[in-house]
């Protein structure tokens, strides 16, 4: 996947996506705290399909469901290994 970031003045920060099979979307990150994932067509232009736009929590829910883990579980992975690092003192 290649991602490239931009600042977009006044807006925020946005990031082109392109994966592997050569799909193409963007994550916009505001300024006010929204988030929004923007589809390319499927031809190679800069033709938006469609936007999404997502509250902070709902954006927060869609990157835990796209995680390979879940929040609890990486959080129980961190407090383990920080069991295992204050053990021994």
């Amino acid at each position: 996947m290649e991602i490239t970031p931009a600042t977009v003045p006044g807006t925020g920060h946005i990031y082109q996506i392109r994966t592997r099979r050569g799909d193409r979307l963007a994550f916009i990150d505001y300024h006010d705290g929204r988030r929004a994932l923007t589809f390319y067509g499927e031809n190679d232009s800069d033709d938006v399909g469609r936007t999404a736009e997502l509250e902070p929590d709902e954006a927060d829910r869609l990157a835990e469901l796209l995680h390979s883990r879940s929040l609890d579980d990486r959080l129980a992975a961190i407090e383990r290994r920080l069991a295992e690092l204050t053990a021994g003192r």
